[in-house]
């Protein structure tokens, strides 16, 4: 059985939209709560291919907010880099927003979750039924990996970018922890 209360889920956001989440928690753009001041990272192409993307259940990807089972995801790299016409951010301009599993469930938030990045064809899609199961069904293995690109493996970076999608605003209160990128970045 998996230790929910253990398995952690990361958000990539800009340091700047922190004050608003530590007062109205993580808001969708259509939320009555929504930052009026968010910064966005990352790459809008995807993010817009996104809001369009169908999923199984006949609900749009982009009606979810995002979170990571891991750290080092392909997109922090070219969030830093400023890879596919993204604007490069400088790493103590990124912070990640720490929950669980559990809190998702504690706090009776609805949810679906993907053994691969979201929008692959060869990704499943879960849902609550399949929670107690999870580490059976999400490779940890590839998502803790150092790096996404391995010869033997064509399919490791899909399955490092494993997410969990949250369908609802995420109260402050479901959140457990900061991660961030130097003692600069702390204090901020």
């Amino acid at each position: 059985m998996a230790e929910l209360d253990k398995t952690d889920i990361y958000r990539m956001m800009h340091i700047d939209n922190v004050p608003h989440v530590l007062q109205s928690g993580i808001t969708h753009a259509s939320s009555p709560n929504a930052n009026a001041a968010y910064v966005p990272i990352g790459d809008s192409s995807l993010i817009s291919s996104r809001s369009q993307f169908e999923m199984p259940n006949g609900k749009t990807l982009g009606s979810y907010i995002p979170f990571y089972f891991g750290v080092r995801m392909p997109m922090l790299y070219v969030m830093q880099k400023g890879f596919n016409m993204v604007q490069a951010v400088p790493p103590e301009k990124i912070v990640y927003c720490v929950s669980t599993v559990q809190k998702m469930i504690d706090h009776n938030l609805p949810f679906v979750f993907t053994n691969g990045h979201a929008v692959d064809g060869f990704t499943e899609f879960f849902d609550k039924k399949d929670v107690e199961n999870i580490d059976n069904l999400i490779d940890k293995t590839a998502i803790r990996a150092k790096y996404w690109k391995k010869e033997d493996d064509n399919d490791l970076k899909r399955r490092k970018e494993a997410e969990f999608l949250v369908e609802s605003d995420i109260p402050p209160e479901a959140i457990v922890r900061w991660i961030v990128y130097n003692e600069a970045a702390k204090k901020n």
